[in-house]
């Protein structure tokens, strides 16, 4: 795995994990939630960006970007 896959890959990870204590979750239902809305995906695509932000705005995304999901979808 090269350097940048491997920095994603941490960052993927670091998205979880804070996802998970934020919102009190445990895993799976941060997997399914993720899954269900492409988060991940998304996190992965604006890597370069999303990175260098703040714990508290990627947060802040993440959920900007599952309301918007939902409002798609409904």
């Amino acid at each position: 795995m090269n350097k940048k896959n491997l920095d994603i890959a941490y960052f993927l990870s670091f998205c979880i994990e804070q996802y998970k204590e934020e919102k009190h979750l445990n895993g799976n239902e941060v997997a399914n939630i993720f899954s269900q809305y492409g988060v991940l995906d998304y996190l992965e695509q604006h890597f370069e960006p999303l990175h260098s932000q703040s714990r508290q705005w990627i947060l802040e995304d993440i959920d900007e970007y599952i309301n918007l999901r939902r409002k798609e979808s409904a």
